[in-house]
């Protein structure tokens, strides 16, 4: 029996939210101003809800809004006022992690989504909560695969859990090394990373050391070298690399997943672009049969496109072991550079009409984005200016390029450039 799975992508905004709808989700979720564990970032509006809500049932795309952060009698207080608009919306669930919320979702007829923060790890927990009213529930990001087998063969609750994005140093939604150093709570969606940051070990009469290497740490042989004055040492000890499981689709079905989660509320259009539709290419072909033909050949291609965009390295998580590797910042491949803007789309001759403030040239790759777009990659094949083909644009000109997805008035265009290392 073909087991189906869904595709939850993120959307911090209503470009990354047509992004995810135009390459494969199943699902968004997003965040509600000052409800949710991405508080530092747009969000949507109540207003902007209504729409995206339209924009995903018209594609046939659920929808779920995220009010996940600690909950005190003041903000009860007001997610009991906003909680029937999210209903009225016509969302499909919120994502919650607070009891008191829980209450409030199901007196208001929401179908409800325990999250991450919740920590949850067992079948009783994952039961008693059933009882309640949840529906689904998105596993701690702790748990092995093995255990995650354990808790769905005792429980008939669907299970979610996070294939791929950023993971926490700490238990999810559990660091309070943000709120210590900057008065921002992690806990409140307000998380300043400090963990991304270099960081150094110094002694107390003011030497610094370094750990050679993680494996030394795990079996407390610690070998320091001390720094001389004229070098500064220092390393991300603090920053773990990112989650990715595209090579894994097929063990994690056999584990009795039913949602996989894409982290990423943060992160721009282009990456949600790119990480759903090779998630939903890697889905797909498992779903055909087809994965075991050409198998390493497809995970190599998947994760050179999944390194194009922001990544820190790549590790599988808690699923098999305990992450022991550390990570530079962003580690992609490639960035993008502001080029230009779409001035005109001409439908009837698939071409769009560009004002460049970059020279731009056959072969260059670009990524146009725009609220209803979403975001778009493709690599120029033909220029034109007054209707003569040309090979090279310079900054100040508009130049037609041909597209065939639809591109409007407005949308931004950048140059794809290949990161020197």
């Amino acid at each position: 029996m073909i087991k189906i799975i869904e595709l939850l992508s993120p959307a911090g905004n209503i470009t990354a939210l047509n992004a995810a709808i135009k390459n494969g989700a199943d699902s968004v979720y997003i965040g509600i101003q000052g409800y949710n564990m991405r508080a530092t970032i747009s969000n949507f509006s109540i207003e902007e809800l209504e729409y995206a809500v339209k924009q995903c049932h018209d594609s046939g795309v659920k929808i779920y809004v995220c009010t996940n952060t600690i909950m005190k009698e003041r903000d009860l207080i007001e997610l009991d006022k906003i909680m029937p608009l999210i209903k009225s919306s016509g969302v499909d669930a919120v994502i919650i992690s607070d009891l008191g919320a829980l209450d409030i979702a199901r007196e208001n007829g929401l179908n409800i989504h325990m999250s991450v923060q919740a920590n949850l790890s067992n079948s009783k927990a994952i039961n008693l909560l059933q009882k309640l009213g949840v529906t689904r529930v998105i596993l701690s990001r702790e748990m092995s695969l093995k255990e995650i087998k354990e808790i769905t063969n005792n429980t008939t609750m669907d299970i979610e859990v996070f294939v791929h994005g950023s993971m926490c140093v700490a238990i999810s939604g559990r660091c309070f090394l943000s709120s210590h150093l900057y008065n921002k709570s992690a806990n409140c969606g307000e998380c300043l990373q400090p963990c991304r940051k270099d960081w150094k070990i110094v002694s107390e009469d003011g030497e610094e050391y370094i750990i050679s290497n993680e494996s030394d740490f795990q079996n407390h042989n610690l070998e320091y070298e001390p720094v001389s004055d004229d070098f500064r040492y220092e390393t991300h000890i603090l920053s773990t690399k990112d989650l990715c499981m595209v090579e894994h689709i097929p063990e994690l079905i056999e584990a009795g997943i039913k949602a996989f989660k894409i982290e990423g509320r943060a992160k721009p259009a282009e990456y949600v672009s790119t990480v759903t539709k090779i998630y939903r290419d890697a889905i797909n072909m498992n779903k055909a049969g087809k994965w075991n033909s050409q198998k390493q050949i497809n995970i190599n291609k998947w994760k050179l496109e999944l390194k194009k965009v922001f990544n820190r390295g790549f590790d599988t998580g808690f699923f098999y072991k305990v992450p022991d590797e550390t990570s530079n910042s962003n580690q992609a491949t490639y960035v993008k550079k502001d080029s230009g803007m779409v001035v005109n789309y001409y439908n009837k001759v698939n071409a769009a009409e560009i004002r460049l403030w970059e020279d731009l040239e056959i072969g260059d790759e670009i990524i146009i984005q725009g609220k209803t777009t979403g975001s778009i990659t493709l690599k120029i094949s033909s220029m034109q200016i007054d209707g003569k083909n040309i090979i090279k644009a310079s900054k100040g000109q508009n130049v037609a390029i041909f597209t065939e997805e639809n591109v409007r008035p407005n949308d931004n265009v950048y140059k794809r450039l290949k990161k020197d290392v």
